[in-house]
Order: C-alpha cells, then sequence, then structure tokens
C-alpha cells in the first residue's frame, strides 16, 4: 500500500501553504515531509500513538523507505511530533490538502474507482 500511494504524493505545495506557521529564530522544526509520511504511515496502518509511531517508523525498513530515511537518518522524538502533528499540521489543515490532492492524482491516473 505504501509504494501505490508514494506513486501519487506530491508534498512540494504544502511547504508554501506551511511557511508562515514557522519561525526564524527557533531550532529548525522536524521536516514537513517527514512528518507528513510518518502521519500517512500511522493512519495507514493504525498506528494510533505518535510514541509507537516513531518507534516503528525507527524499527521498520518500509516504513523508513517510505519516510525517506536512511539507517543512519534519527526519528523524531515523539513528544516533538506529537507537539507537531497537533499544532502547526492542524491549524494549516495540510493533511487534508496532501491526501486530497494524492486522492484527485490517482484518480486521473485510474488507480482510484470515482
Amino acid at each position: 500500500m505504501l509504494r501505490e500511494i508514494d506513486a501519487v504524493l506530491d508534498l512540494y505545495g504544502p511547504r508554501a501553504e506551511l511557511a508562515p506557521h514557522y519561525s526564524d529564530t527557533v531550532r529548525p522544526p522536524i521536516d514537513l515531509e517527514l512528518r507528513i509520511l510518518m502521519l500517512l504511515v500511522g493512519y495507514c496502518h493504525g498506528i494510533r500513538s505518535d510514541r509507537r509511531l516513531c518507534e516503528e517508523v525507527r524499527l521498520n525498513l518500509a516504513y523508513r523507505w517510505f519516510c525517506r530515511l536512511g539507517m543512519e537518518d534519527s526519528i523524531p522524538d515523539h513528544s516533538a511530533f506529537s507537539k507537531n502533528r497537533h499544532g502547526r499540521l492542524r491549524e494549516a489543515d495540510i493533511l487534508r490538502s496532501v491526501l486530497e490532492a494524492a486522492v484527485r492524482r490517482s484518480m486521473r491516473q485510474g488507480l482510484v474507482a470515482r
């Protein structure tokens, strides 16, 4: 399922959409693309806990591949991930727009019936 989602996912538009939510004076946030990809893994596989999701992405090679993480790449801390999930992503309703765009693209490519 993750391969099929990866084929139709476009994460370039959301970066511009979220730009106003970032500050230049604090430490860099968790990468937007990584946050969205991790949330998709959680939603697709029924992982509701941020702590468990971070652990699963750390351990599962398929999840790492989908999230574009190498073996040496670190996984965000679950508490920082949770704050981001319930803050910037929710405020901007960004995940909804990413998923809707992926569904539209899937329909155009004949992967989803109308």
